[in-house]
C-alpha cells in the first residue's frame, strides 16, 4: 500500500469519523441542540456543530493509530505464538468481554444495572461478528478471528478514555465513531492491498489450468 493509499485511507477515515461523532451527537445531545434552537441562537448552533464534529475527527484519529497498532500487533503475534496464535485472540477477545461488564460495575459501586453492562458487551460483540463475517466472506475465513480481535479487543482499548468519564453521554460519543472507523477500515483494507479471496484464486487457477492445451 503506497504512500497516496495511506493519505486517501487517512482523510476519508477523518470524515466518516467526523460525521459519524456528528450525527451520534444529536441523539446523545439532542437538549443542547434544542435549548439553541427555541430561541434560534445560530452562533451556538454552529459551535455546537463544529464542536462535536471535531470530537468525532480526534476519535477518528484514535481509532486511525488503534487500527495500525493492530495491524502491528497481528503480525507480531503471528511470528511469536504462530498456529497458537487464533487461540490467543479468543482468549483475549473473551477477557475483554468480561472487564466491559466487571470493570465497570465494580467502578460504578453497582449504580449503573449488570443487565445493561452485559447488553452492552453483547452488543458490540455481536456488531463485531457480524463485520468479521463479512470481512470473512470477502477476504478468506482466516481473517475472522484476526477480525472480531479488532472490533472488539482494539475498539474496548481505545473506549478507554470515554469509559472513564462521568455519565454515559462522552461514552456514546466516542463508541459510534471507533466502530464506525474501525468497520470502514477493516473492510477497505483487502481492497487497498489488492487481497483477494483465496477460494476464488483457487478456481480461476484450476480454470485456468483445465482451459491450458495438453502438450503431446
Amino acid at each position: 500500500m503506497d504512500s497516496r493509499k495511506v493519505t486517501g485511507l487517512f482523510f476519508k477515515t477523518l470524515m466518516i469519523g467526523g460525521v459519524a461523532g456528528l450525527i451520534t451527537s444529536f441523539f446523545v445531545k439532542s437538549a443542547s441542540y434544542a435549548n439553541n434552537l427555541n430561541p434560534f441562537d445560530f452562533l451556538e448552533l454552529a459551535g455546537l456543530v463544529v464542536f462535536f464534529l471535531g470530537l468525532g475527527f480526534v476519535f477518528s484519529v484514535i481509532s486511525q493509530t488503534g487500527f495500525f497498532a493492530y495491524l502491528f500487533i497481528n503480525q507480531f503475534g503471528l511470528s511469536l505464538f504462530r498456529s497458537f496464535w487464533p487461540t490467543v485472540q479468543v482468549l483475549l477477545i473473551a477477557f475483554v468481554m468480561f472487564d466491559l461488564v466487571y470493570f465497570p460495575y465494580t467502578s460504578t459501586e453497582g449504580s449503573i444495572s449488570i443487565f445493561w453492562l452485559i447488553l452492552m458487551a453483547a452488543a458490540i460483540f455481536g456488531y463485531g461478528w457480524i463485520v468479521s463475517t463479512i470481512k470473512a466472506r470477502a477476504t478468506n475465513r482466516k481473517a475472522f478471528i484476526p477480525a472480531l480481535f479488532l472490533m472488539v479487543v482494539i475498539t474496548s482499548v481505545e473506549w478507554v478514555p470515554g469509559l472513564r468519564t462521568s455519565g454515559t453521554d462522552y461514552a456514546w460519543l466516542m463508541i459510534i465513531p471507533l466502530l464506525v472507523c474501525n468497520t470502514y477500515q477493516l473492510l477497505i483494507l483487502h481492497k487497498l492491498t489488492g487481497s483477494v479471496k483465496s477460494s476464488a484464486g483457487n478456481n480461476s487457477g484450476q480454470k485456468s489450468a483445465k482451459a491450458a492445451p495438453k502438450k503431446t
